[in-house]
């Protein structure tokens, strides 16, 4: 069933949540510039297995409000937080993808874990300006992270649904169908262009190193092995700065992990949560 939450005067996120009370809960929260249904063949199938699956379509994308401000990680973590409360969720395993990864980690350092029992990272953009780049993550790779996303955030001012094509060829490492890009290039399409905007904003200049050493459940890190959008590297650097955590590399896949190998990263999720 899906509803919607305030989050704050005059603003109201969507819901979706396929069992109300009932089996563990997944807290999913979407990457850039998605929103909840990417998601969608998680939610076909985990109910089954126990799970209670509740997707979030962040502000400004899918079916939720668009306000003018708020697309820093920290209003968008605040967000969640609410969504936890007002449902009143405990023990939960929050899972976010690309964009939805740093607000998760944001939100484990921000609001002390609040309810959360597990953390899982799906091809997680988990951004650090740290000046140890013993992980491969040289200045010059920084420099060309921020390039590409200059990029993005003047071709979304200019033409946005080319920009969602050129996302789209890099999205994903192994064959989907033209159907299947037509579907997901739509899910781009649904957000707010501002929204899409201020958050590539967001991701460009958000440093997560100082959020990593705050984070103290287990951590699961699911990550392409051929990932264009946010390389290997963005993993090794969080499962080196997160205790404790585990890397869970995709051999095959991109940054689209959770279709690209579906059956796998389905068995992966559920292996860790338990």
């Amino acid at each position: 069933m899906g509803y919607y939450i305030t989050v704050e005067r005059n603003v109201k996120i969507f819901v979706e949540d396929t069992d109300p009370g009932h089996g563990k809960p997944i807290l999913f929260i979407h990457g850039w510039p998605l929103n909840h249904k990417m998601f969608e063949y998680q939610f076909d199938q985990l109910p089954k297995m126990g799970y209670r699956c509740i997707g979030v379509d962040l502000r400004g994308f899918g079916k939720s409000d668009r306000p003018w401000k708020g697309y820093s990680y920290n209003r968008l973590a605040d967000d969640i937080r609410i969504v936890i409360d007002t449902l009143r969720l405990e023990d939960i395993t929050l899972a976010g993808h690309s964009m939805g990864g740093a607000i998760a980690i944001r939100y484990l350092a921000r609001h002390a874990g609040h309810k959360v029992s597990k953390l899982a990272l799906i091809g997680a953009a988990g951004f650090t300006r740290y000046p140890e780049y013993s992980y491969g993550l040289a200045k010059e790779e920084v420099k060309r992270w921020e390039r590409s996303w200059n990029k993005l955030i003047e071709a979304t001012y200019t033409d946005r649904p080319k920009m969602l094509d050129g996302v789209g060829d890099i999205f994903f490492a192994r064959y989907v169908t033209g159907s299947f890009k037509e579907w997901f290039h739509g899910l781009g399409i649904e957000a707010s262009g501002h929204a899409t905007a201020k958050c590539a904003v967001s991701l460009r200049d958000e440093d997560l190193g100082s959020d990593m050493s705050k984070i103290h459940v287990p951590t699961g890190i699911f990550h392409g092995k051929q990932d264009r959008v946010c390389p290997f590297v963005f993993a090794e650097l969080m499962h080196a700065r997160i205790r404790g955590s585990k890397l869970i590399p995709f051999k095959y896949s991109g940054h689209g992990l959770f279709y690209e190998e579906l059956e796998k990263f389905s068995r992966e999720l559920v292996r860790f949560i338990g």
